[in-house]
């Protein structure tokens, strides 16, 4: 065979080897149109799931009270100063375990008032839970201890207490919320109070304070 016959037919077989080569799908290409085709399967089943835990989070939002959407009047406390609550109204030994002194101005149209102290560090903790139908100036150690006990955070610990008074066109049969303990479902609690036509609470007044309970 001539010297030219063979360069021809090595010439031919690599012509036809890169043909073939170009004509097969690379791994790498191969891989990234599986992903892709995952990627775009795999959105939808994404965009419910987000629809879905946000249709979760507006239904558990609907289920508290918004204290935004009421109006407020103005509460005060002589046990409470530069945002610090006096010793004097904790349950520690240098501490009396008194409610704390409270006043406010008539809400017309109101009927009683409900008055809460909770400690928001610890899971909405109820330290006051009492109502009171006309009086808006409740002395120093008004409650009595079945409806308080003061502030008793770990040594060390600064925790804060804040005091909620609602005044309510009329006295719910049952206000929910466990003296002495953790409330983490207060807010639905709360709006279970306004009523079914939720305009049982005419508005609130709220202070907030801390308290460290020394070394």
């Amino acid at each position: 065979m001539s010297y030219s016959r063979i360069i021809a037919i090595l010439l031919a077989l690599l012509a036809f080897l890169f043909n073939i080569g170009c004509t097969q799908e690379s791994p790498s290409s191969s891989a990234e149109d599986s992903t892709k085709a995952a990627v775009t399967t795999a959105a939808p089943e994404t965009e419910a799931s987000a629809d879905a835990a946000t249709e979760a989070a507006t239904a558990a939002e609907s289920k508290e009270l918004d204290l935004s959407k009421l109006s407020t009047f103005e509460l005060s406390s002589e046990d409470l100063h530069d945002g610090v609550w006096d010793e004097d109204i904790t349950n520690t030994l240098n501490g009396s375990n008194r409610s704390p002194q409270l006043s406010w101005e008539p809400v017309d149209g109101a009927g009683c008032y409900a008055i809460f102290m909770v400690d928001t560090t610890a899971s909405n903790w109820i330290h006051w839970k009492s109502v009171t139908e006309s009086e808006t100036d409740l002395p120093a150690g008004w409650a009595p201890e079945s409806e308080y006990v003061g502030p008793y955070p770990p040594k060390g610990y600064t925790h804060d207490y804040e005091i909620f008074v609602m005044a309510l066109r009329e006295q719910p049969e049952r206000i929910k919320g466990s003296f002495d303990n953790s409330n983490p479902k207060l807010l639905e609690f709360a709006k279970e109070m306004d009523g079914e036509n939720e305009d049982n609470i005419i508005s609130y007044g709220h202070l907030t304070g801390t308290y460290t309970k020394p070394e």
